[in-house]
Protein backbone atom coordinates (compact mmCIF):
# COMPACT_ATOMS: atom_id res chain seq x y z
CA UNK A 1 0.00 0.00 0.00
CA UNK A 2 2.79 2.40 0.92
CA UNK A 3 4.56 1.67 -2.35
CA UNK A 4 1.33 2.27 -4.27
CA UNK A 5 0.78 5.60 -2.49
CA UNK A 6 4.39 6.60 -3.22
CA UNK A 7 4.03 5.76 -6.93
CA UNK A 8 0.80 7.78 -7.18
CA UNK A 9 2.47 10.74 -5.42
CA UNK A 10 5.44 10.61 -7.83
CA UNK A 11 3.12 10.48 -10.85
CA UNK A 12 1.13 13.49 -9.58
CA UNK A 13 4.37 15.38 -8.89
CA UNK A 14 5.65 14.65 -12.41
CA UNK A 15 2.34 15.77 -13.94
CA UNK A 16 2.43 19.06 -11.99
CA UNK A 17 6.07 19.61 -12.93
CA UNK A 18 5.31 18.94 -16.60
CA UNK A 19 2.42 21.39 -16.52
CA UNK A 20 4.65 24.07 -15.00
CA UNK A 21 7.30 23.52 -17.64
CA UNK A 22 4.70 23.93 -20.37
CA UNK A 23 3.52 27.19 -18.78
CA UNK A 24 7.08 28.47 -18.52
CA UNK A 25 7.72 27.57 -22.15
CA UNK A 26 4.64 29.51 -23.29
CA UNK A 27 5.69 32.50 -21.16
CA UNK A 28 9.17 32.55 -22.70
CA UNK A 29 7.73 32.30 -26.19
CA UNK A 30 5.52 35.30 -25.53
CA UNK A 31 8.45 37.26 -24.10
CA UNK A 32 10.63 36.48 -27.10
CA UNK A 33 7.94 37.42 -29.59
CA UNK A 34 7.39 40.76 -27.82
CA UNK A 35 11.08 41.58 -27.56
CA UNK A 36 13.17 43.76 -29.81
CA UNK A 37 15.99 42.24 -31.90
CA UNK A 38 18.61 43.50 -29.45
CA UNK A 39 17.52 41.36 -26.51
CA UNK A 40 14.69 40.23 -24.28
CA UNK A 41 13.50 43.69 -23.29
CA UNK A 42 9.76 44.07 -24.01
CA UNK A 43 8.88 46.60 -26.69
CA UNK A 44 6.85 48.60 -24.17
CA UNK A 45 10.07 49.75 -22.54
CA UNK A 46 11.55 51.12 -25.76
CA UNK A 47 10.94 54.87 -26.24
CA UNK A 48 8.05 55.45 -28.61
CA UNK A 49 9.03 56.43 -32.14
CA UNK A 50 7.70 59.94 -32.97
CA UNK A 51 4.43 59.85 -34.90
CA UNK A 52 5.93 61.87 -37.79
CA UNK A 53 8.39 58.98 -38.37
CA UNK A 54 5.85 56.16 -38.20
CA UNK A 55 3.24 57.73 -40.45
CA UNK A 56 2.72 55.78 -43.67
CA UNK A 57 3.48 58.91 -45.68
CA UNK A 58 6.94 59.31 -44.19
CA UNK A 59 8.59 57.76 -47.26
CA UNK A 60 7.09 60.42 -49.51
CA UNK A 61 9.92 62.84 -50.25
CA UNK A 62 8.75 66.35 -51.02
CA UNK A 63 11.18 68.81 -52.57
CA UNK A 64 10.54 72.41 -51.56
CA UNK A 65 12.52 75.21 -53.22
CA UNK A 66 12.83 78.56 -51.44
CA UNK A 67 15.08 81.55 -52.08
CA UNK A 68 16.89 83.10 -49.12
CA UNK A 69 18.48 86.52 -49.49
CA UNK A 70 20.43 87.89 -46.55
CA UNK A 71 18.11 90.82 -45.86
CA UNK A 72 15.07 88.49 -45.84
CA UNK A 73 16.67 85.40 -44.32
CA UNK A 74 14.36 85.46 -41.31
CA UNK A 75 11.41 85.11 -43.65
CA UNK A 76 12.81 81.93 -45.21
CA UNK A 77 13.56 80.54 -41.74
CA UNK A 78 9.97 81.10 -40.53
CA UNK A 79 8.53 79.66 -43.74
CA UNK A 80 10.60 76.47 -43.47
CA UNK A 81 9.81 76.08 -39.79
CA UNK A 82 6.06 76.30 -40.47
CA UNK A 83 6.29 73.74 -43.27
CA UNK A 84 8.40 71.31 -41.23
CA UNK A 85 6.16 71.34 -38.15
CA UNK A 86 2.89 70.95 -40.05
CA UNK A 87 3.71 67.85 -42.04
CA UNK A 88 4.54 64.21 -41.37
CA UNK A 89 6.11 63.85 -44.80
CA UNK A 90 9.79 63.71 -45.64
CA UNK A 91 10.41 67.30 -46.74
CA UNK A 92 13.75 68.26 -48.26
CA UNK A 93 14.40 72.00 -48.54
CA UNK A 94 16.47 73.30 -51.45
CA UNK A 95 17.52 76.73 -50.23
CA UNK A 96 18.73 79.00 -53.01
CA UNK A 97 20.96 81.80 -51.87
CA UNK A 98 23.97 83.89 -52.81
CA UNK A 99 27.47 82.93 -51.76
CA UNK A 100 27.82 85.66 -49.13
CA UNK A 101 24.68 84.47 -47.32
CA UNK A 102 25.47 80.74 -47.10
CA UNK A 103 27.57 80.88 -43.92
CA UNK A 104 24.96 82.95 -42.08
CA UNK A 105 22.25 80.50 -43.16
CA UNK A 106 24.21 77.43 -42.04
CA UNK A 107 24.86 78.98 -38.63
CA UNK A 108 21.16 79.79 -38.23
CA UNK A 109 20.10 76.26 -39.13
CA UNK A 110 22.69 74.42 -37.09
CA UNK A 111 22.39 76.37 -33.86
CA UNK A 112 18.62 76.52 -33.44
CA UNK A 113 15.59 74.25 -33.23
CA UNK A 114 15.86 73.81 -37.02
CA UNK A 115 18.91 71.54 -36.83
CA UNK A 116 16.82 68.48 -37.76
CA UNK A 117 15.67 69.94 -41.08
CA UNK A 118 16.79 68.13 -44.21
CA UNK A 119 18.16 70.71 -46.61
CA UNK A 120 20.62 71.58 -49.36
CA UNK A 121 22.07 75.06 -49.76
CA UNK A 122 22.39 76.06 -53.41
CA UNK A 123 24.49 78.99 -54.57
CA UNK A 124 22.75 80.99 -57.32
CA UNK A 125 25.03 82.51 -59.95
CA UNK A 126 23.65 85.93 -61.02
CA UNK A 127 25.70 85.76 -64.21
CA UNK A 128 23.00 83.58 -65.78
CA UNK A 129 20.89 86.76 -65.94
CA UNK A 130 23.36 88.75 -68.05
CA UNK A 131 21.66 90.15 -71.12
CA UNK A 132 18.26 88.99 -69.86
CA UNK A 133 17.51 91.64 -67.25
CA UNK A 134 17.50 95.37 -67.84
CA UNK A 135 19.33 97.14 -65.04
CA UNK A 136 18.65 100.80 -64.30
CA UNK A 137 22.01 102.29 -63.22
CA UNK A 138 20.17 104.52 -60.75
CA UNK A 139 18.30 101.54 -59.29
CA UNK A 140 20.93 98.81 -59.51
CA UNK A 141 20.16 97.71 -55.95
CA UNK A 142 16.52 97.13 -56.91
CA UNK A 143 17.47 94.04 -58.94
CA UNK A 144 16.97 90.92 -56.85
CA UNK A 145 18.69 88.01 -58.68
CA UNK A 146 17.11 85.37 -56.43
CA UNK A 147 13.62 86.27 -57.63
CA UNK A 148 14.58 84.51 -60.88
CA UNK A 149 15.68 81.28 -59.17
CA UNK A 150 12.24 79.79 -59.85
CA UNK A 151 13.01 79.93 -63.59
CA UNK A 152 15.81 77.40 -63.16
CA UNK A 153 14.12 74.66 -61.12
CA UNK A 154 15.41 71.67 -63.16
CA UNK A 155 18.98 72.87 -62.62
CA UNK A 156 18.42 73.43 -58.91
CA UNK A 157 16.72 70.09 -58.26
CA UNK A 158 17.91 67.90 -61.15
CA UNK A 159 16.73 64.53 -59.81
CA UNK A 160 13.22 65.50 -58.71
CA UNK A 161 10.17 64.86 -60.88
CA UNK A 162 8.02 67.35 -58.99
CA UNK A 163 8.74 70.31 -56.69
CA UNK A 164 6.99 73.03 -54.74
CA UNK A 165 8.31 76.57 -55.03
CA UNK A 166 7.46 79.10 -52.29
CA UNK A 167 8.47 82.71 -51.66
CA UNK A 168 10.11 83.63 -48.37
CA UNK A 169 7.15 85.75 -47.17
CA UNK A 170 4.78 82.85 -46.54
CA UNK A 171 3.62 80.77 -43.59
CA UNK A 172 2.14 77.28 -44.02
CA UNK A 173 -0.60 76.19 -41.61
CA UNK A 174 -1.48 72.77 -43.03
CA UNK A 175 0.24 69.64 -44.35
CA UNK A 176 2.18 70.62 -47.48
CA UNK A 177 1.64 67.09 -48.80
CA UNK A 178 -1.81 68.27 -49.89
CA UNK A 179 -0.28 71.04 -52.00
CA UNK A 180 2.29 68.62 -53.40
CA UNK A 181 -0.54 66.31 -54.51
CA UNK A 182 -2.22 69.05 -56.55
CA UNK A 183 -3.27 67.34 -59.80
CA UNK A 184 -1.67 68.77 -62.94
CA UNK A 185 -3.41 68.30 -66.26
CA UNK A 186 -1.58 66.42 -69.04
CA UNK A 187 0.88 68.74 -70.76
CA UNK A 188 0.95 71.25 -67.89
CA UNK A 189 4.34 71.94 -66.33
CA UNK A 190 3.02 73.94 -63.36
CA UNK A 191 0.00 74.77 -61.22
CA UNK A 192 -0.53 78.31 -59.92
CA UNK A 193 -3.17 80.17 -57.93
CA UNK A 194 -5.26 82.31 -60.29
CA UNK A 195 -5.78 85.91 -59.24
CA UNK A 196 -9.48 85.75 -60.13
CA UNK A 197 -10.17 82.81 -57.85
CA UNK A 198 -11.78 85.10 -55.28
CA UNK A 199 -13.15 88.63 -55.27
CA UNK A 200 -11.05 89.31 -52.17
CA UNK A 201 -7.94 88.85 -54.27
CA UNK A 202 -8.75 91.62 -56.77
CA UNK A 203 -6.38 94.38 -55.82
CA UNK A 204 -6.52 97.60 -57.79
CA UNK A 205 -3.11 99.04 -58.56
CA UNK A 206 -2.54 102.67 -59.39
CA UNK A 207 -2.48 103.30 -63.12
CA UNK A 208 -4.36 101.75 -66.01
CA UNK A 209 -4.09 98.10 -65.12
CA UNK A 210 -5.01 95.79 -62.31
CA UNK A 211 -2.90 93.22 -60.57
CA UNK A 212 -5.31 90.42 -61.36
CA UNK A 213 -5.21 90.49 -65.16
CA UNK A 214 -2.64 90.45 -67.96
CA UNK A 215 -3.11 94.14 -68.69
CA UNK A 216 -1.48 94.94 -65.37
CA UNK A 217 1.74 93.17 -66.36
CA UNK A 218 2.16 93.45 -70.14
CA UNK A 219 2.29 96.46 -72.45
CA UNK A 220 -0.40 95.84 -75.05
CA UNK A 221 0.79 98.81 -77.07
CA UNK A 222 3.77 96.75 -78.18
CA UNK A 223 3.33 94.77 -81.37
CA UNK A 224 5.19 91.75 -80.00
CA UNK A 225 2.61 91.43 -77.23
CA UNK A 226 -0.37 91.98 -79.52
CA UNK A 227 0.87 89.25 -81.87
CA UNK A 228 0.58 86.74 -79.03
CA UNK A 229 -3.21 87.18 -79.16
CA UNK A 230 -3.49 86.94 -75.38
CA UNK A 231 -6.61 88.61 -74.04
CA UNK A 232 -5.77 91.56 -71.80
CA UNK A 233 -8.52 90.70 -69.32
CA UNK A 234 -7.23 87.16 -68.81
CA UNK A 235 -6.74 86.35 -65.14
CA UNK A 236 -3.12 86.55 -64.08
CA UNK A 237 -1.69 84.16 -61.52
CA UNK A 238 0.61 84.50 -58.55
CA UNK A 239 4.05 82.87 -59.01
CA UNK A 240 5.01 83.12 -55.34
CA UNK A 241 3.64 79.64 -54.66
CA UNK A 242 3.38 76.92 -57.28
CA UNK A 243 3.79 73.22 -57.98
CA UNK A 244 6.00 72.21 -60.91
CA UNK A 245 6.19 69.00 -62.90
CA UNK A 246 9.90 69.07 -63.79
CA UNK A 247 9.63 66.24 -66.30
CA UNK A 248 7.17 68.31 -68.33
CA UNK A 249 9.16 71.49 -67.61
CA UNK A 250 12.24 69.97 -69.25
CA UNK A 251 10.30 68.49 -72.17
CA UNK A 252 8.87 71.91 -73.01
CA UNK A 253 12.14 73.76 -72.41
CA UNK A 254 10.33 76.16 -70.07
CA UNK A 255 13.56 77.74 -68.80
CA UNK A 256 14.68 78.62 -72.35
CA UNK A 257 11.25 80.04 -73.12
CA UNK A 258 11.38 82.25 -70.02
CA UNK A 259 14.88 83.45 -70.89
CA UNK A 260 13.69 84.32 -74.40
CA UNK A 261 11.00 86.67 -73.05
CA UNK A 262 13.41 88.15 -70.54
CA UNK A 263 15.85 89.01 -73.33
CA UNK A 264 13.08 90.40 -75.56
CA UNK A 265 11.98 92.70 -72.77
CA UNK A 266 15.51 94.11 -72.55
CA UNK A 267 15.28 94.94 -76.26
CA UNK A 268 11.65 96.08 -76.51
CA UNK A 269 10.41 96.88 -72.96
CA UNK A 270 7.39 94.60 -73.15
CA UNK A 271 6.34 94.77 -69.51
CA UNK A 272 3.68 97.15 -68.28
CA UNK A 273 4.89 100.13 -66.27
CA UNK A 274 1.76 99.91 -64.12
CA UNK A 275 3.39 97.43 -61.79
CA UNK A 276 6.80 99.05 -61.59
CA UNK A 277 9.49 96.65 -60.49
CA UNK A 278 7.54 93.49 -61.38
CA UNK A 279 9.91 91.84 -63.83
CA UNK A 280 9.58 88.23 -62.70
CA UNK A 281 5.87 87.63 -63.30
CA UNK A 282 5.47 88.76 -66.97
CA UNK A 283 7.64 86.01 -68.56
CA UNK A 284 5.75 83.38 -66.58
CA UNK A 285 2.40 84.81 -67.64
CA UNK A 286 3.42 84.62 -71.31
CA UNK A 287 4.90 81.12 -71.22
CA UNK A 288 2.08 79.62 -69.13
CA UNK A 289 -0.80 81.45 -70.84
CA UNK A 290 -3.74 79.02 -70.64
CA UNK A 291 -1.18 76.25 -70.11
CA UNK A 292 -1.21 75.78 -66.36
CA UNK A 293 -3.28 73.99 -63.77
CA UNK A 294 -4.72 75.59 -60.63
CA UNK A 295 -3.96 75.12 -56.97
CA UNK A 296 -6.53 75.44 -54.21
CA UNK A 297 -6.94 79.19 -53.40
CA UNK A 298 -6.57 78.39 -49.70
CA UNK A 299 -3.01 77.33 -50.48
CA UNK A 300 -2.09 80.88 -51.46
CA UNK A 301 -4.12 83.39 -49.44
CA UNK A 302 -2.26 86.48 -50.52
CA UNK A 303 -2.02 90.27 -50.44
CA UNK A 304 -1.49 90.22 -46.68
CA UNK A 305 1.36 92.66 -47.32
CA UNK A 306 -0.52 95.03 -49.64
CA UNK A 307 -1.44 97.31 -46.72
CA UNK A 308 -0.89 97.66 -43.01
CA UNK A 309 -4.58 97.10 -42.29
CA UNK A 310 -6.41 93.85 -41.64
CA UNK A 311 -7.55 92.41 -44.96
CA UNK A 312 -9.20 89.22 -43.75
CA UNK A 313 -11.15 88.13 -40.69
CA UNK A 314 -9.28 86.24 -37.95
CA UNK A 315 -11.40 83.17 -38.70
CA UNK A 316 -10.39 83.20 -42.37
CA UNK A 317 -6.72 83.70 -41.56
CA UNK A 318 -6.85 80.75 -39.17
CA UNK A 319 -8.50 78.56 -41.82
CA UNK A 320 -5.99 79.48 -44.56
CA UNK A 321 -3.57 76.71 -45.45
CA UNK A 322 -0.90 79.11 -46.64
CA UNK A 323 -0.61 82.83 -45.87
CA UNK A 324 1.31 85.06 -48.28
CA UNK A 325 2.50 88.57 -47.41
CA UNK A 326 3.16 89.66 -50.99
CA UNK A 327 3.27 93.44 -51.10
CA UNK A 328 5.25 96.17 -49.39
CA UNK A 329 4.45 95.29 -45.75
CA UNK A 330 6.37 92.16 -44.79
CA UNK A 331 5.50 90.20 -41.62
CA UNK A 332 8.91 90.87 -40.06
CA UNK A 333 8.02 94.57 -40.04
CA UNK A 334 5.88 95.73 -37.10
CA UNK A 335 3.43 97.68 -39.28
CA UNK A 336 2.40 94.57 -41.22
CA UNK A 337 -0.87 92.78 -40.57
CA UNK A 338 -1.13 89.41 -38.81
CA UNK A 339 2.47 89.60 -37.57
CA UNK A 340 1.51 87.46 -34.57
CA UNK A 341 0.97 84.50 -36.93
CA UNK A 342 4.42 84.94 -38.45
CA UNK A 343 6.11 85.45 -35.08
CA UNK A 344 4.82 82.05 -33.96
CA UNK A 345 7.10 80.36 -36.50
CA UNK A 346 10.05 82.73 -36.50
CA UNK A 347 13.26 81.34 -34.96
CA UNK A 348 15.54 84.12 -33.62
CA UNK A 349 18.82 84.69 -35.41
CA UNK A 350 21.66 83.42 -33.16
CA UNK A 351 23.96 86.10 -34.64
CA UNK A 352 21.47 88.92 -34.01
CA UNK A 353 22.05 90.24 -37.53
CA UNK A 354 18.47 89.87 -38.68
CA UNK A 355 17.21 91.77 -35.65
CA UNK A 356 19.10 94.81 -36.94
CA UNK A 357 17.54 94.35 -40.37
CA UNK A 358 14.09 94.16 -38.79
CA UNK A 359 14.63 97.43 -36.91
CA UNK A 360 15.79 99.09 -40.11
CA UNK A 361 12.72 97.76 -41.93
CA UNK A 362 10.40 99.09 -39.24
CA UNK A 363 12.03 102.51 -39.39
CA UNK A 364 11.66 102.54 -43.20
CA UNK A 365 7.97 101.56 -43.06
CA UNK A 366 7.29 104.23 -40.44
CA UNK A 367 8.41 107.01 -42.81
Amino acid sequence: VNISILIVAVVVFLLVLHHNFLGLSDFLKRELSDSNPLGLQPIDFIPAVPQRLTDERNDKEISVVIAASDERLGGAIAAMNSIYHNTRSNVVFHIVTLNDTADHLRLWLRNTALKNLRYRILDFDPRVLEGKVQVDPQKADALKPLTFARFYLPSLVPHAEKVIYVDDDIIVQDDILELYNTPLKPGHAAAFSDDCDSTTNKVAVRGAGNQYNYLGFLDYKKETIRKLAMKANTCSFNPGVFVANLTEWKLQNITKQLEKWMALNVEEELYSRTLAGSITTPPLLIVFYKQHSSIDPMWNVRHLGSSAGKRYSPQFVKAAKLLHWNGHFKPWGRTASYTEVWEKWYVPDPTGKFNLIRRHSEAYEAK
